[in-house]
């Protein structure tokens, strides 16, 4: 049996949370047949199979956190022997503590039916909150899927909680029966502590029952036929999970929706966010009614007609208004945690520029036809990489790295120009490799496919990887002027402002109309200076403003 390694799928990454399991254990997977789905800070990326065998073991259950260079899952090659009985997934012995009396040798058959509820009720385990997560010690419990007493099989979901980074779903080790739950919804989990207590499914489950009012065998399995059956009848999950990600089951709560209410349109009735904001947008009064806020005295009261509320009643919590707190986590908290860095690690050395395109889009107007004739979409930002990479040539230092120890600069051979995407993920920032090679248009292409990709969030590492120099074109959402911060280890990076048509003096000294973009660079102050990134932007400035000189250095 090997274990697979979680291997380096991106520049800076340490870890990444699972976002969905394409296998099972004990299932047979063929090389490069995909496995699991991760979600870094940057993308969603697809972890294939290294050779043909079958998965023995998961070791990281969706929705956790899942470790570079650790173990992600088992498998048994193809031609290996195999286990005659595989071992348990997900009773690990660091994520389970057994009861002293669960340790005890078995005791022999019982006489009666009293004396085997006694045997079994004393092999009850406590299921240890695992790690979940770098760095977090705490977790906020925001439902249980299952009650005390009810009957669970293996890796079957019994609970959400919240940490400061995602939503995470604990799912069962094995098959068994609930005997207790030891942090209630609402109450803050600690990690390494109970979080529940079961009696597992081979110390006869029929008998295992608990001391304190439990509920009958029979109820429980009325109970997980209510829960199960309409949500499974409809393609939803096989526990009447209902699909969605994270961000979703979110932007559901902050909301007070029913993740049920909601029609899904995604595979097997997964709810996107687009369900959410269509559901949103249609009103239903009646749902809204039923899932709102916390009190439904409070919402009646702000409901109800002004003459049916006592004059001096306190306003409720809608009417006087709330602070909404939203955690931070996902792509938006690595965001967060790297903006800083670079903010306070490094020197950063702002630049504006105007820069009079009209002869550009002019060019541009006229060389579409042919673009679109090969299906490429020709935009500007593929002569702004292009003129970029020329001017590499001038200034070299703003297409270099620091070492770690900031003692060398290291001037990199290829110019790989990355560009800001707002994707369903977050904002990523791919880039389009070698344009210093590379035509118009094929630089166009390029930034087509990759632009696709980024917005369906299934970018691959390769175009993530590697970025030189970076450009935020805010210009798309209508801004003007920013102060962007370096994608660190890259040196420099530029925000491209929108075009405006503006009146300009032409050089007989008449009023003219110009299309006029503002741009702004920030440098890294350590080894560029204010001469070196007005050089850059003067030389780059001037393919743009002159485009045809763009000829002349065509390879």
């Amino acid at each position: 049996m090997s274990d697979f390694m979680l291997p380096d799928i991106g520049e800076g990454i340490v870890e990444c949370e699972v976002v969905e399991w394409r296998v099972n254990e004990g299932d047979e997977i063929a090389e490069d047949q995909p496995v699991v789905e991760v979600m870094t800070d940057k993308a969603l990326v697809e972890i294939t199979a290294p050779e043909a065998g079958r998965v023995t073991r998961l070791y990281v259950a969706k929705g956790d956190i899942a470790k570079v260079h650790a173990p992600l899952f088992a498998y048994e090659a193809t031609g290996e022997v195999e286990f005659e009985t595989p071992p348990r997934p997900a009773a690990r012995e660091e994520d389970e503590v057994v009861s002293p009396a669960a340790e005890a040798p078995p005791p022999a058959a019982s006489s009666s039916p009293a004396e085997g509820r006694a045997a079994t009720s004393a092999k009850a385990k406590d299921f240890i909150l695992p790690d979940i997560g770098e760095g977090i010690v705490e977790c906020e419990v925001v439902e249980w899927r299952v009650g005390e007493g009810d009957e669970i099989a293996e890796d079957q979901p019994l609970v959400d909680v919240m940490t400061d980074k995602a939503l995470v779903e604990i799912t069962a080790p094995e098959a068994g029966t609930v005997s207790k739950l030891h942090v209630a919804k609402g109450e803050i989990a600690k990690v390494h502590a109970p979080l529940y207590a079961y009696v597992p499914a081979h110390a006869e489950p029929g008998e295992a029952q608990v001391d304190v009012g439990q509920p009958s065998p029979s109820a429980s399995q009325a109970a997980q036929q209510h829960r199960v059956a309409p949500v499974a009848s409809g393609g939803r999950g096989p526990y009447g999970r209902i699909p969605a990600s994270p961000a979703v089951r979110r932007l559901v709560r902050e909301h007070g929706l029913d993740l049920e209410a909601v029609a899904g349109s995604g595979k097997d009735g997964r709810v996107l966010k687009e369900d959410v904001l269509r559901f949103l947008e249609q009103g239903s009064q009646q749902q809204g009614s039923q899932q709102q806020g916390e009190a439904p005295t409070a919402r009646s009261a702000g409901h109800a007609p002004q003459s049916e509320t006592p004059s001096g009643a306190a306003p409720s919590r809608h009417e006087a208004g709330e602070v909404r707190v939203e955690p931070i986590r996902g792509v938006r908290a690595v965001m967060a945690r790297r903006m800083v860095e670079s903010a306070s690690t490094v020197p950063h050395f702002q630049y504006g520029e105007e820069i009079d395109v009209t002869e550009l889009l002019a060019l541009r107007e006229r060389l579409k036809p042919a673009a679109e004739a090969q299906q490429v979409r020709l935009t500007l930002m593929p002569f702004f990489m292009k003129a970029l990479a020329l001017a590499v040539r001038e200034e070299p230092i703003l297409n270099a790295r620091l070492n770690p120890e900031v003692s060398e600069i290291h001037y990199l051979p290829e110019v790989n120009v990355g560009m800001a995407v707002d994707s369903k993920a977050g904002l990523i920032v791919p880039n389009v490799k070698r344009v210093e090679q590379r035509s118009v248009l094929e630089v166009a292409r390029e930034i087509q496919r990759l632009t696709a990709a980024a917005r369906e969030g299934r970018v691959a590492q390769e175009d993530l990887k590697g970025g030189t120099i970076s450009i935020s074109n805010i210009g798309a959402f209508g801004g003007t002027y920013a102060a962007p911060i370096i994608n660190v280890p890259e040196l420099a990076i530029v925000a491209i402002g929108k075009s405006q048509w503006l009146p300009r003096f032409d050089e007989r000294g008449e009023v003219v109309r110009r299309a006029i973009m503002t741009v702004t660079w920030a440098g890294d102050h350590r080894v560029i200076d204010g001469g070196t990134i007005a050089r850059f932007c003067n030389a780059w400035r001037g393919y743009l403003e002159s485009p045809e000189t763009m000829l002349l250095h065509l390879g």
